[in-house]
């Protein structure tokens, strides 16, 4: 019966449908048919050859239309994919807006179908004035089907253009471009913000100053839906491939009823197929099948804010007042769901309604999305969801707008004016001025063509990066001019950036491995847009690492702006980040002994920050991959792009600044307050020794919800004296129970949720290395036996000088303690060590 019926709806709602879309006629719509002079009719839209247009204009210089080889000479296109237009240089296309401040549809069509030119060879960036929409984009689709991206800009009156700016030795293409109006309040201004650390009810506003970046558009229980079946021609894709356990869910009878578009629902928010199919939990036996929500899991831009929009139409309850669920997004926010207490939104049964949210990412890249049941519910053990729309926020680039080379020739452009009494001797003299000028900039650029230089710093082929300066973030002559590598250099040791030599990506951009010429491995971090990270972190951490040494920080060798790049040179880090150690790992298991070393090393570097200058340094992105371990596993701290310095004055005991860091190691504190001290980093550190013990992430959305933070789950198991059984089983037999015990006193204090109850980072440093050296003790007791140090235990214990200024690094020497001849207790035995310190 059900599959009698949904071929029905089908069948209804596309009528409907395309009744629909032939009366959305808006002005001001564009649809061009790239590298072409004829005009596609495709689904009740005209898109005109751009040969043909008189409202459209394109860069001619360096342009060429190609059309599909397997096309028949003489023949027509009958598609948008079988021509394309091919630019050589930075090109564009202008269309001419006449509407003031409306949000428009921005489509990019590409296809690499088979012809003179490879296609599939072409990589290019593509932008517009302010923002950088594509970077590095090249054609690849296994399916060999074409590629449409969609953005949403809020366009004003005039001209606006897209850029095509093709990288070095490259070409780059389009097939059609779509650039028209959406529905009057298609997208909203401001919208609920959940960040990394969940909702404090604040809202996320101008959301019309950013573009819109399609990355998902799912039809939620139901089938493909391509552009015949939506009123704006957009493309939703079925949900199945995204559920974490298809279990828990099935899909729901379609609805072949009439839908009730009320308020602020239309036909053009989404297509009715949409809403008159849904996913719905799998009851068995009346219960929800494994007792658990449905879940869905999309991939999404690391550390970036997404346009979420959740559709629902209840078609599922059998009658009105009696449905409440929970919807969760990213495991950190919950909000109830109920059909008959939604104010305006929804009256009747069959309505569809939406809600709108801002998103933040962390660096997983996975964002999660479930429904479940709610105990409130009369009607329990069910949830539903009909669609989703994923978008990422893009926000304005750094650098100026693209320069299109129109015929002129790039290098020395001078506008003279010239008098008529003083023109030849002007003339005259400055014939000799560009003479001698371009004979001193051949000398001092041997290598390079003239007409890759420029007096200015524009805007580059492959580059997306306004030029750096050589200024702090407070204006201040700070980076280290020392430090600055050639570029040449770079791409020596980078091999041009070999997609080989990749070992990670970050936060700032991608990680390659290189060899300078002087045979030094290094690390090279390039930035790219869009990464999460921008100017100022690359500024930060050249200033930062410029001016603090030490042996457990990892060491700037330097860094490179030329080109417009923002590139950091580091020392090379043989064995990765403690995070490739801990799970998922290709490394042998570390010791127990180990992890306590590395703790150790990484509380030092930490420190050190803190208290090695005047004010002090927060690095406010404490984790397992921003600790890095050398050949000896010799841990150092990293990335220090979100650092912060310290009060400057002793008498403020915290920096007031917009909340940054990493979800599931925020500060609690800091997230509520936005007031940022050296006890935030001890809070993530906290949960660094978590996840140390527990070989685990801070976060696992798919584990049950009280084990999803690992810091709550910590601290519960703890105070139930149960800490042993989430211990790492691969190193549970290797730690001595002394150890153990002192190690979870260490994180329990520095999870704290009140910061004054923190400790300092000194204190914990002290703490791990006790915890070390109990490790270390002759005497290794089973886990069950009494946890009571024994006094004839002879510990080697530390004695550690106080660092005395900026440059120099903690020095530490072993010497001798014997607690039993000392007659005091173990708690004694520490206690006259912080004395001995502090003196």
């Amino acid at each position: 019966m059900k599959s009698i019926l949904l071929p029905l709806v089908f069948l209804f709602q596309f009528s409907s449908t395309l009744l629909i879309s032939s009366a959305y006629t808006l002005p001001d719509k564009y649809f061009i048919n790239c590298g072409s002079d004829t005009n596609i009719k495709s689904v009740n839209r005209v898109f005109t050859g751009d040969l043909n247009s008189s409202s459209v204009s394109f860069t001619k210089k360096d342009s060429s239309p190609v059309q599909d080889s397997n096309q028949v000479a003489g023949q027509a296109s009958t598609t948008i994919y079988q021509t394309a237009r091919v630019f050589g240089q930075n090109s564009s296309y202008e269309f001419e807006i006449s509407n003031t401040s409306i949000t428009y549809l921005v489509r990019l069509h590409f296809f690499a179908f088979p012809s003179t030119i490879n296609l599939s060879t072409a990589v290019f960036d593509v932008w517009t004035s302010k923002f950088s929409l594509l970077r590095n984009f090249t054609f690849r689709n296994s399916t060999n089907a074409p590629t449409t991206k969609e953005f949403l800009f809020n366009i004003t009156s005039g001209k606006f253009n897209i850029y095509f700016i093709p990288q070095v030795s490259s070409f780059a293409f389009v097939n059609a471009i779509e650039v028209f109006p959406a529905p009057e309040s298609f997208i909203p201004d401001t919208a609920l913000h959940i960040t990394s650390s969940g909702s404090n009810g604040n809202y996320y506003k101008e959301i019309f100053s950013k573009v819109l970046y399609t990355i998902h558009r799912i039809n939620v229980g139901g089938l493909t839906l391509t552009e015949e079946n939506d009123t704006l021609w957009r493309n939703w894709v079925p949900d199945d491939s995204y559920l974490y356990n298809s279990n828990n869910a099935k899909n729901g009878t379609p609805y072949t009823g009439k839908l009730n578009y009320m308020g602020r629902v239309n036909e053009y928010t989404a297509p009715g197929f949409v809403y008159q199919t849904s996913k719905q939990m799998n009851i068995i036996d009346g219960s929800p099948s494994n007792n658990s929500n449905i879940t869905w899991n999309f991939r999404v831009s690391k550390n970036a804010s997404h346009f979420v929009r959740v559709h629902f139409c209840d078609t599922v309850s059998p009658s009105l007042y009696v449905l409440t669920f929970n919807l969760f997004i990213a495991g950190k926010f919950r909000k109830e769901i109920n059909t008959y207490d939604e104010a305006d939104l929804l009256i009747q049964l069959a309505e569809p309604f939406y809600f709108d949210f801002v998103v933040d990412s962390d660096d997983s890249g996975i964002l999660n999305i479930s429904v479940g049941p709610n105990a409130k519910s009369d009607w329990k053990n069910t949830a539903f969801l009909n669609g989703l729309e994923i978008m990422e926020l893009m926000e304005k680039s750094v650098s100026e707008a693209p320069v299109i080379n129109n015929g002129t020739k790039k290098g020395l452009v001078l506008v003279v004016v010239v008098s008529v009494l003083g023109g030849l001797v002007f003339i005259g003299v400055l014939a000799v001025f560009i003479f001698f000028g371009l004979k001193k900039y051949r000398k001092t650029n041997p290598g390079e063509p003239l007409d890759s230089w420029s007096p200015l710093p524009v805007f580059r082929r492959g580059s997306t990066h306004s030029r750096v300066t050589e200024k702090s973030i407070n204006g201040s002559n700070s980076l280290n001019l020392g430090l600055k590598v050639p570029f040449g250099e770079i791409q020596f040791a980078t091999e041009n950036f070999d997609s080989k030599l990749v070992i990670g990506k970050g936060g700032f951009g991608t990680v390659y491995k290189g060899i300078l010429r002087n045979g030094v491995k290094v690390a090279v971090k390039r930035s790219q847009p869009g990464s999460g990270q921008g100017l100022s972190e690359f500024q930060t951490e050249i200033m930062v690492l410029s001016k603090i040494h030490n042996r457990h920080l990892v060491s700037l060798i330097g860094y490179c702006d030329e080109r417009s790049e923002m590139i950091l040179v580091y020392e090379f880090m043989e064995k990765g980040t403690l995070k490739d150690h801990l799970y998922d790992s290709k490394f042998p298991c570390l010791s127990w002994k180990q992890r306590l070393e590395i703790c150790v090393g990484a509380a030092r570097g930490l420190q050190y920050l803190h208290k090695g200058s005047d004010v002090g340094i927060i690095h406010r992105d404490v984790k397992p991959t921003n600790i890095l371990l050398d050949e000896n596993l010799v841990a150092k701290v990293a990335d220090f792009g979100l650092s912060r310095s310290g009060p400057p004055d002793h008498d403020q005991t915290h920096v007031s600044t917009a909340v940054k860091g990493t979800f599931g190691y925020l500060d609690p504190e800091y997230f509520r307050t936005q007031q940022l001290t050296d006890k935030s980093d001890v809070y993530s550190f906290g949960v660094v020794l978590l996840e140390v013990l527990c070989a685990r992430p801070a976060i696992d959305p798919f584990l049950p919800r009280d084990q999803v933070n690992l810091a709550d789950w910590g601290k519960l198991c703890k105070n139930k004296g149960c800490l042993e059984d989430i211990v790492d089983p691969l190193i549970k037999d290797q730690i001595n129970p002394n150890s153990l015990k002192k190690f979870a006193e260490t994180f329990e204090k520095c999870l704290e949720e009140d910061s004054s109850d923190r400790p300092t980072m000194g204190d914990v440093l002290w703490d791990l290395e006790y915890a070390l050296q109990l490790q270390q003790s002759p005497t290794k007791r089973e886990p069950h036996e009494d946890s009571t140090t024994d006094a004839s235990n002879v510990m080697t214990l530390p004695n550690v000088r106080r660092v005395p200024s900026i440059s120099e690094s903690i020095v530490v020497e072993d010497s001798v303690l014997n607690s039993d001849s000392l007659n005091i207790s173990e708690s004694e035995v520490f206690s006259q060590l912080r004395i001995a310190n502090a003196r």
